[in-house]
């Protein structure tokens, strides 16, 4: 019997490190740069006398530098350059927290978070979805996607905790230069896990002999792989423009994204005001994580054929459940602890959805770019929200007129998504 090449044996100690160090680093990337955000925003307008609307501009300006950035990334993932946007965007990362750090003056900081904003397109969930989706093929990286976000899910448990301990303890520019320490070593693991000659559309099955791996490096659902054509990611997405779920599954993301922002960005200040206090808050912006991973391990366990347009129809309808609960009920720690919790399974699902519905309800070619696309309007989306929902606080003086506005897009989000899964299943039927 003939040892194995150091070739297939690379192969497989980077297969087995592959999805952990990915997940590690979505953890981290998550922690750092999108959760942090509105600890360390309420902590600098305290000390710094800055009002909500100055501070949540910053996140405005940064996502919406990310939006226009989404869709080229997507592209050079799909060429095969996963590895360094990762690595380079995450390095980039370290620099900028650590200069936000040393922040005095509103201009220096919206310039600092215009830099973390494109960097979150380098290295949050879509990013980390391509390079899933080039290494194995679109029509098989469900369970990769699937395995991230349950990774990816702890962001909010492991580092809203952590924030504030690190705030309470060190201040938040303290607390700026260890998130920027970890953002350095995130970079370095991505270095060591994607390897340069594996960022490549190909069969998981690295321990195979090189004589029986496949010559082509051709997906089993028969994508195209990049060596077979000169594909260009123009193609697939003026094909995707031409269909009606595009637009609607477009409509429904840009949605999902600008509720989920505002929601996300004023959650810590929006149960403030609702009578709990910092500690209550924190404990229940904690169930967001594990909640999520619950949400993702039953659709894993019990549903992992179920089509990605039924499993969306039916999460999307626990957004305005959730929202308008907060609403409408007396929010006591029980009551926030439940509807958070209810709103966190919700969004651990419709991740898995929203890295899904690409291949499965739109095309299997292009993923990366598509899935860029698709994203663009919802970053925009994104980064509006935050400042918009700061701005209707402060014009009415509550919270309440932001939820009713969060309500309102995800009652969008289910007729849209709605629509988009109805011509999606016409549509295969048809086929």
């Amino acid at each position: 019997m003939s040892l194995p090449s150091a070739t297939a044996l690379r192969r497989s100690a980077s297969s087995r490190h592959f999805i952990t160090g990915l997940g590690i680093g979505q953890i981290s990337s998550w922690g750092t740069l999108y959760y942090s955000f509105p600890l360390i925003g309420e902590a600098m307008g305290i000390e710094l006398g800055w009002s909500k609307a100055e501070i949540f501009l910053a996140a405005t300006i940064g996502l919406l530098l990310a939006a226009p950035a989404a869709y080229p990334i997507g592209v050079l993932i799909d060429r095969g350059h996963g590895r360094l946007i990762l690595t380079g965007g995450s390095l980039l990362a370290a620099a900028a927290l650590l200069l936000w750090s040393q922040v005095q003056t509103l201009p220096v900081f919206y310039a600092l978070l215009a830099v973390v904003g494109v960097l979150q397109a380098a290295v949050l969930y879509e990013p980390a979805f391509a390079v899933v989706a080039r290494r194995v093929g679109p029509a098989n990286a469900r369970n990769g996607i699937t395995t991230l976000t349950f990774w990816g899910g702890f962001a909010s448990t492991v580092f809203i905790p952590v924030v504030q301990i690190l705030i309470d303890s060190l201040g938040w520019r303290g607390a700026l230069v260890v998130l920027a320490g970890v953002n350095l070593l995130i970079g370095g693991l991505y270095a060591l896990v994607i390897d340069r000659s594996l960022d490549q559309v190909e069969r998981l099955a690295p321990d195979l002999p090189k004589s029986d791996q496949p010559k082509t490096a051709m997906p089993v659902s028969g994508a195209s792989a990049p060596s077979a054509a000169p594909l260009t990611a123009e193609t697939p997405l003026r094909t995707a423009l031409r269909q009606p779920v595009f637009w609607l599954l477009g409509l429904a993301f840009t949605a999902y994204a600008a509720t989920f922002s505002a929601f996300t960005f004023h959650l810590y200040p929006l149960l403030l005001e609702k009578g709990l206090s910092a500690t209550e808050v924190v404990t229940a912006m904690m169930m967001i994580g594990p909640a999520q991973v619950a949400g993702r391990l039953v659709i894993w366990r019990l549903a992992p054929g179920a089509p990605v347009r039924v499993i969306g129809s039916l999460v999307v309808i626990a957004f305005p459940l959730a929202l308008g609960g907060l609403d409408v009920l007396p929010v006591t720690l029980a009551v926030a602890m439940a509807l958070v919790g209810l709103y966190g399974v919700a969004n651990g699902i419709m991740t898995i959805v929203r890295g899904m519905a690409v291949p499965e309800m739109l095309s299997r070619s292009g993923y990366g770019a598509l899935n860029g696309a698709l994203a663009l309007p919802g970053t925009l989306a994104k980064a509006l929200a935050p400042g918009a929902a700061a701005m209707l606080w402060q014009a009415s003086g509550s919270y309440d007129a932001v939820l009713q506005a969060a309500l309102a897009g995800s009652v969008l989000l289910v007729a849209c998504f709605w629509a988009a899964a109805l011509v999606s299943h016409r549509k295969d039927q048809d086929a």
